[in-house]
């Protein structure tokens, strides 16, 4: 159990160190060439900080709950961001995702 513990321990600090890295580098290069100048204001939404939060969660921990649950709460927050890129499909495919989701998430909590 020490082992696996201390596995898990790297692991988060590992995501956490990519992550502060990640932030620090966009917001250096906001300050020097400024995302908005280019188009691209939503790069440095603060709302956004928590999507490449999860993405490295994601990518370098190997227990990907914390990721999920921090894109998840992206989503959410952003959740007419999601709506207005899905289009018209989004009355019918966002419910479906959600049941999908709900559902695998019941079968795991199962398991």
């Amino acid at each position: 159990m020490g082992a696996a513990k201390a596995s898990n321990s790297k692991d988060t600090y590992l995501a956490t160190a990519v992550t502060f890295i990640v932030i620090g580098a966009l917001y250096l290069i906001d300050k020097l060439i400024h995302f908005s100048t280019i188009g691209l204001p939503r790069v440095m939404n603060k709302d956004n900080m928590l999507l490449y939060a999860s993405i490295c969660f994601l990518i370098f921990k190997r227990d990907k709950s914390i990721g999920v649950v921090l894109l998840g709460l992206w989503l959410v927050m952003n959740i007419s961001l999601v709506i207005s890129l899905l289009g018209s499909l989004s009355g019918y495919l966002l419910p479906l995702t959600l049941l999908i989701v709900g559902i695998i998430l019941f079968w795991f909590a199962r398991r």
